[in-house]
C-alpha cells in the first residue's frame, strides 16, 4: 500500500467514526494539570483504576502543583495506590512539579510556551515519561499539534494492514499527523464536527463533557483530539485484543478480508 493511500484511508476512518458517533469529549478533566496528572497514572493501567486515584487526589485538595508539592511522597502513594505502581508513579509526579517549579516557575502557561519540539524533548528527558506520556501532555494539556500513539492505535492499523504492529511509535505518530493536518482547513469551528452522530452507531461508554474536552482548541489539536478519542472508543467497544468484535463497528467495512 503506498503512502498516498495509507493517509487517503486514515481520513476516511476518521470522517467515518466522526460520522457514527460525534465528539468524544476526551481528554476527560477539570484543569490543565488534571491531565497531566491523569496522563501520568493512566500507564500500564485501566482509567477505571485512575478515576479511583483521581478521586482520592480531588477529596484531599491535592489534585494541582501545589497539591502535589505539599503532600508527603508517602501520603501521595497512599492516595494515587488504585492505578498500580503508585511508588513510581508518585515519585514521577514529584519529578514533575519539581521539573515545573525549576525551569518555568511553577507556570503551566510558560511551559506550554515552549516550541513543540523543544518541550517534547525536555518532557521526555523526564524520568517515566515516554513518548505516549509525553504527547498526551502536549496535546490535551498544552494545546499542541501532536498526534497520540497508543495500543488501540497500533492494533487498528495493523488488522486493516495500513502498518505492521512493530511500527516505531514515531512513524505511526508521523503517519497519522500528515494524514489528518489537511482536515484542519475545513474545520468550522475548533472543539465542533461538523455532522452530527448517526442515532445507528453509539461509542462505548462515551463521556460526558468536561472543562478541558470542551474547551476551545486550534484546529489541528483538535482534529488529532478527536481522532485519538474516536480510537479510544473503537479499542474499547470492538477491537479488541484476544477477541475483537468487528460486527457493529463503523470500520468493519475496510477491513482487508471483506473487501
Amino acid at each position: 500500500m503506498q503512502l498516498e493511500e495509507k493517509q487517503s484511508l486514515v481520513r476516511t476512518y476518521y470522517r467515518t467514526l466522526s460520522d457514527a458517533w460525534g465528539p468524544q469529549n476526551w481528554w476527560p478533566a477539570a484543569s490543565p494539570f488534571e491531565v497531566i496528572v491523569g496522563a501520568y497514572l493512566t500507564q500500564n493501567t485501566a482509567w477505571t483504576n485512575v478515576e479511583k486515584a483521581m478521586a482520592n487526589l480531588r477529596s484531599a485538595k491535592a489534585l494541582s502543583v501545589n497539591g502535589i508539592r505539599r503532600l508527603s511522597l508517602t501520603e501521595l502513594e497512599r492516595l494515587i495506590r488504585p492505578s498500580g505502581y503508585f511508588r513510581q508513579k508518585a515519585q514521577r509526579l514529584k519529578i514533575f512539579v519539581d521539573f515545573l517549579d525549576r525551569k518555568y516557575g511553577s507556570s503551566l502557561a510558560k511551559l506550554f510556551a515552549r516550541p513543540t519540539a523543544l518541550l517534547r524533548e525536555e518532557l521526555l528527558a523526564l524520568n517515566g515519561v515516554g513518548p505516549e506520556t509525553a504527547d498526551a501532555i502536549l496535546l490535551y494539556s498544552g494545546n499542541h499539534p501532536v498526534f497520540v500513539v497508543d495500543a488501540y492505535t497500533r492494533r487498528i492499523l495493523a488488522r486493516h494492514e495500513i502498518l505492521p504492529a512493530e511500527t516505531p511509535y514515531e512513524d505511526v505518530r508521523r503517519l497519522v499527523e500528515e494524514a489528518l493536518a489537511p482536515l484542519a482547513e475545513i474545520v468550522q469551528k475548533p472543539g465542533i464536527l461538523s455532522s452530527a452522530p448517526s442515532a445507528s452507531a453509539v461509542p462505548p461508554a462515551p463521556h460526558p463533557p468536561t472543562i478541558m474536552s470542551a474547551s476551545n482548541r486550534t484546529a489541528l489539536p483538535q482534529i488529532y483530539n478527536e481522532m485519538h478519542g474516536l480510537i479510544v472508543g473503537v479499542g474499547k467497544g470492538f477491537c479488541r485484543k484476544s477477541q475483537p468484535l468487528c460486527d457493529g463497528c463503523p470500520l468493519q467495512p475496510f477491513l482487508p478480508r471483506l473487501k
